[in-house]
C-alpha cells in the first residue's frame, strides 16, 4: 500500500480546493476592507494564507503537485515584490522538505527491490530521510565497502499520483496562472506530464547520471555523485556534502553567490556540449556549493543532484541558439527573423517585422551583451512586466510567435536557471560561458549561413543514442532538501 494519498478522488479534492481557497480568501479580504481594514494590511493576511495553503497542499501531495510547486519556486523572481515575500518562503520551502513515508513503508521497499537480505548492503542505514521529494525520498547509509551514499527510495504509488495530480492541475491551468505573470501554466504542466514515464525510471536516471560522473570526474568547477547501484524504485549514489543552494540564496556572501552563479550557468551550457545531455530540473535543491581548495576560502565547487529528467542533445545545444543570439547582438534583424523561421520560432501563416522581432529580443539577451551582468529580481520583474502586460508591444508580439516542442525543454531549463541566477543575485560572466561553450555563438563557429543555398543542417534529433532502461526508474526525486545540517548533501 501506498502511503501517498492516491484514490483520484481524495487528491482532486485537495487541488480543487486550491483556486476554491483562492477566491473564498478574496472575499474574506472584500469583508475586512468594508469594516475598514487598511488595505495592506489585509493584502499582506491574504498572501500569507495563500501562500500557506499552496505549500501545505501541495506538499503533502508531493507528485505531480509538488513538481509543479518546485517548477514555480524558480520563477518567484518574477513576481512584484510585494506579492513575493509570502510566496517565496512558501515555495522555497518545497525544495527543500516534503512530509516523509514511514520507515515501514521504506523498509519494505527495500526489502522488495534489494532482498529480504537487504541490510547486508550497508553497514549503516539511516531511517530518518535526509530529503523528501515530489515522487521518492532519499536516505543517508553507508555501502558494504565503506562509502557514504544517498539511497533514493521511489514513493510506492508515485506514478499513478504523478499522473492523476498533472491531469487535475491542467484543468485549474487559468486560475493558477496568475501566480507567476507573463507565463504560460498550461505548456509547462502538459510537458512534466510528457515526461513522467521518465522520471519513474530510476534506470534512465542512473545513466544520464554515471555519464555526467565519468564526463566531469576530474573537473575542477563541478562534482556529481557517482552511480553505486540501482535497481527498480531504489538508487544509489555517492553522497556529497555541501552548503544548499537555497541557503546561499537566503544567507550567502556576495563571493558564495557569484561563484554559484556562475557555475550554474557555466554547468548549464558546458553540460550538453560534454555529456549530450541537458540537466532539466535546475531548481536551488538540486545543486551543492562545496569547498574546493582548502587554503583559498573563496574556491568553491558545485556539486550537482538529480538527473531524472534530461534533455538527450547528442550535438549538443542547437547551433541555431547560438547564432540567432550572436546575430541579435549584432543587429542583424533580417537574417535574425529568417533563423527564426527556418527553425519554426515563427509560423508560415505568420508574417512580422523583422525589426520588432529584434526589439522584442534584446532586452531579454542583455545579460550576453555585457562583459559581466548582475542578475537581480527587478531586473526579471522587469522583463515579466514587459512580456505580460496586455498594453505592451512585446506581449503583443509574443502571442504570436512559437515554441518547436524540440526547444521546449531547453526554453524551460534556461528560464528557470536565469531564475536561479536572479534568486542569487549573482554577477555572472555570462558571455565567457556562451563562447567557451555554446555552438555557433563565436564567430568562428558559424557554419555558413552566407549561402543561400548552403544552410546549415542544424538538426540533431535524429541521431539521438538509445539510452534504454535496464530495468528501471529515475525521477525528480532528490530534488529537494535537508532537515537539518547533517542532511546537508546529495540526493541522488
Amino acid at each position: 500500500m501506498s502511503d501517498l494519498p492516491r484514490k483520484a478522488v481524495t487528491r482532486t479534492a485537495k487541488l480543487a480546493a486550491l483556486p476554491l481557497g483562492f477566491a473564498g480568501r478574496a472575499t474574506w479580504g472584500l469583508g475586512k476592507r468594508i469594516v475598514g481594514e487598511s488595505a495592506e494590511i489585509v493584502g499582506r493576511e491574504l498572501q500569507q494564507r495563500t501562500a500557506e495553503q499552496l505549500f501545505k497542499v501541495l506538499g503533502e501531495l508531493k507528485g505531480g503537485a509538488m513538481k509543479f510547486g518546485q517548477a514555480l519556486s524558480v520563477f518567484e523572481s518574477a513576481l512584484p515584490e510585494e506579492v513575493a515575500g509570502p510566496y517565496r518562503a512558501a515555495l522555497t520551502k518545497l525544495q527543500e522538505a516534503a512530509p516523509p513515508m514511514p520507515t515501514r513503508t521504506v523498509h519494505t521497499v527495500l526489502e522488495e527491490r534489494l532482498g529480504a537480505d537487504w541490510r547486508d548492503l550497508f553497514e549503516e542505514f539511516e531511517d530518518k530521510p535526509a530529503a523528501a521529494a515530489s515522487i521518492g525520498q532519499v536516505h543517508r547509509a553507508v555501502w558494504h565497502d565503506g562509502r557514504e551514499v544517498a539511497v533514493k527510495v521511489q514513493y510506492p504509488g508515485a506514478g499513478e499520483a504523478l499522473l492523476s495530480d498533472l491531469s487535475q492541475l491542467s484543468r485549474f491551468a487559468r486560475l493558477l496562472g496568475p501566480l507567476i505573470p507573463g507565463m504560460d501554466i498550461k505548456p509547462l504542466i502538459a510537458e512534466m506530464r510528457d515526461r513522467v514515464s521518465e522520471e519513474l525510471d530510476y534506470a534512465l536516471e542512473a545513466e544520464a547520471q554515471a555519464a555526467h560522473a565519468e564526463e566531469f570526474a576530474d573537473d575542477p568547477d563541478v562534482v556529481v555523485p557517482a552511480v553505486v547501484h540501482q535497481c527498480d524504485q531504489v538508487l544509489v549514489t555517492e553522497w556529497i556534502d555541501g552548503i544548499p543552494l537555497s541557503e546561499i540564496i537566503a544567507d550567502g556572501t556576495p563571493e558564495q553567490r557569484d561563484r554559484a552563479g556562475q557555475l550554474l550557468a557555466r554547468f548549464l551550457f558546458s553540460g550538453p556540449a560534454r555529456t549530450g545531455l541537458l540537466h532539466a530540473d535546475p531548481h536551488p535543491g538540486n545543486f551543492r556549493l562545496l569547498p574546493g581548495d582548502p587554503e583559498d576560502e573563496g574556491d568553491w565547487r558545485l556539486g550537482v543532484l538529480d538527473f531524472g529528467t534530461v534533455d538527450r542533445l547528442p550535438g549538443g545545444l542547437p547551433a541555431p541558439i547560438g547564432i540567432s543570439l550572436r546575430m541579435t547582438l549584432d543587429g542583424e534583424a533580417e537574417t535574425v527573423y529568417e533563423l527564426l523561421c527556418e527553425e519554426g520560432f515563427v509560423k508560415e501563416s505568420i508574417e512580422l517585422d523583422p525589426d520588432a522581432v529584434l526589439d522584442y529580443l534584446l532586452p531579454i539577451i542583455e545579460p550576453a551583451r555585457a562583459e559581466s551582468f548582475t542578475f537581480t529580481r527587478s531586473w526579471m520583474r522587469s522583463q515579466a512586466a514587459r512580456i505580460a502586460d496586455p498594453r505592451s508591444p512585446a506581449y503583443q508580439l509574443g502571442k504570436q510567435l512559437n515554441l518547436p516542442p524540440a526547444y521546449l525543454l531547453i526554453h524551460r531549463v534556461t528560464l528557470s536557471t536565469i531564475g536561479v541566477l536572479c534568486q542569487l543575485g549573482a554577477t555572472v560572466r555570462l558571455r565567457d560561458e556562451l563562447e567557451d561553450w555554446l555552438p555557433g555563438f563565436a564567430t568562428e563557429d558559424e557554419p555558413g549561413l552566407a549561402a543561400e543555398d548552403d544552410e546549415p543542417d542544424f538538426a540533431a534529433e535524429d541521431d539521438e543514442p538509445d539510452f534504454a532502461a535496464e530495468d528501471d526508474e529515475p525521477d525528480f526525486a532528490a530534488e529537494d532538501d535537508e532537515p537539518a545540517e547533517e542532511e546537508r548533501a546529495a540526493e541522488a
